[in-house]
């Protein structure tokens, strides 16, 4: 390329160093950070909110899974939503509406109304989650965004790696209400900057409609499915119950058939015809789900069996992501070198070993001897694990379909969460009330995600090429705080 043709091009950029640069940087940074909280502050919350609004592990898990239902059905029209309709009003709007959920979230008088708010909080999500990194791949010359994009997962990380701190304290120090209502003047200030300062922006045009219908039936699918894995072996498998599972599973099938028809899918079909896609991709289901699992009954255990404060609950939590915060960029470097399949097949099994150490931690055991071995072997396997991933899924899709890719890797993370949260506890035997210990069934669920991830690992040595290249990348908001802040600047 000539020096005119790139001045050419950075010439259609915002420099990451000008005051509109600047600005747009903040509001992403900001806009995202008030997702990324709300996914960390509530596990160590919820302890309390259990307490106050006296609910049990059902209600638990709905608070959790409310949020990622949503968030996982519609993160990707989400981000296609703003590439049509203008990326800092679709931002704009996610913001607003958050900012009013959590206000809701916040004031709560009752676990339903609390579960009714983080639904639309997961909506909001799915709006600015997305645009909070199109917005700087749109608007910020090619030359910076690297950088750019560096910054913002930089920020990302440690937002995520401060969110169970933050939570904890204020937890113990004022209310868990707080860990929801702390996110209120950082979003609206988020939606100020976004009105003031940053420039609207669309993608190319295109006459295919949106597949709404694809998002409708994804919704009431996930929606019905979880709702009978949550609801039927707590209350019983009710008419009500098996019904909603029926129509959850028609629905699932349903936006199958309506993704092989539509002009412009959500989920284009063809991507799975690659075994690499597949693979990375049923990889990152069962990783992510035993990690989301793990984390959201540690949590539990650590406070309603050991008695652990919320902020002592965040804390011991505190040395995998310290690992995965400045081990990442190592390990990228490293799986530069050896390919995905190797780090992909040894991550998932360090991993396990993590998992199936944290079985340990019961009644009366200590910190150091019971709690830390597991943090920190989990920590390493998902830092080996995390940074070659996105990659392999990347680069078994021709470039033209690299964004719906990532899009629908980030997707697979979120709802692998969602399903271990509502499956998990069913099936390890778990059904605590309000502050009960979890019983020998914390230990049963240890060695599943243990499994899971062990599992993944086979899958992973038995479907990622090795001559893969490794490129690092950032997926919004599922785990900023486990990658090499580097990325592509395209």
């Amino acid at each position: 390329m000539s020096e005119n043709s790139a001045a050419d091009t950075d010439a259609r950029g915002v420099p990451a160093a000008s005051a509109a640069g600047r600005w747009l940087i903040v509001a992403a940074v900001l806009g995202s950070g008030v997702a990324f909280i709300d996914g960390t502050v509530v596990n160590v919350a919820l302890p309390a909110i259990a307490r106050d609004l006296d609910t049990g592990l059902r209600g638990q898990q709905w608070v959790l899974d409310g949020y990622l239902l949503t968030l996982s059905a519609l993160l990707l029209i989400g981000g296609v939503a703003g590439d049509r309709y203008g990326r800092r009003l679709v931002f704009a709007g996610g913001l607003a509406v958050f900012a009013v959920a959590t206000v809701a979230c916040g004031l709560a008088p009752t676990v339903e109304l609390l579960v009714a708010a983080r639904i639309v909080q997961g909506i909001a999500a799915a709006a600015v989650v997305p645009g909070s990194l199109a917005l700087i791949n749109a608007e910020i010359r090619p030359s910076d965004r690297g950088a750019a994009v560096g910054l913002w997962a930089g920020m990302s990380g440690a937002t995520t790696a401060l969110g169970p701190f933050i939570g904890g304290w204020l937890v113990d120090a004022a209310s868990w209400r707080w860990t929801f209502l702390l996110s209120v003047p950082l979003a609206l200030g988020a939606l100020w900057i976004a009105i003031r300062h940053v420039p609207e922006s669309r993608g190319a045009p295109s006459n295919a409609r949106l597949d709404v219908a694809g998002a409708l039936a994804m919704t009431v699918g996930l929606a019905g499915v979880i709702y009978a894995l949550i609801e039927g072996p707590s209350t019983g498998w009710s008419g009500e119950t098996v019904a909603a599972g029926i129509v959850g599973v028609v629905s699932l099938a349903g936006f199958v058939v309506i993704e092989s028809r539509v002009p412009a899918p959500l989920l284009p079909l063809g991507l799975f015809r690659s075994s690499q896609f597949t693979g990375a991709n049923l990889t990152t289901l069962l990783v992510y789900a035993a990690l989301g699992g793990a984390l959201f009954l540690l949590a539990l255990q650590l406070q309603q069996s050991l008695g652990y404060s919320a902020f002592e609950a965040g804390a011991a939590m505190f040395p995998s992501t310290f690992i995965m915060l400045f081990g990442s960029p190592v390990v990228g470097k490293l799986a530069q070198r050896t390919g995905p399949r190797l780090p992909m097949t040894v991550g998932p099994l360090i991993a396990a070993g993590g998992f199936a150490l944290m079985s340990r931690v019961e009644p009366g055991s200590g910190y150091v001897d019971s709690v830390l071995p597991g943090v920190l072997l989990f920590g390493l396997g998902m830092t080996v694990t995390v940074a070659p991933l996105t990659s392999a899924a990347l680069a078994a899709v021709d470039d033209a379909l690299a964004g719906t890719a990532s899009g629908v890797n980030n997707a697979v993370a979120r709802l692998a969460g969602l399903l271990a949260v509502a499956v998990l506890p069913a099936v390890a035997g778990i059904d605590a009330g309000p502050g009960d210990p979890l019983g020998d069934g914390f230990r049963t669920a240890m060695y599943i995600c243990a499994a899971c991830c062990a599992v993944g690992g086979l899958v992973a040595a038995c479907t990622i090429r090795s001559s893969t290249e490794v490129r690092p990348q950032v997926r919004a908001g599922v785990d900023t705080a486990c990658q090499d802040a580097a990325t592509r600047a395209g």
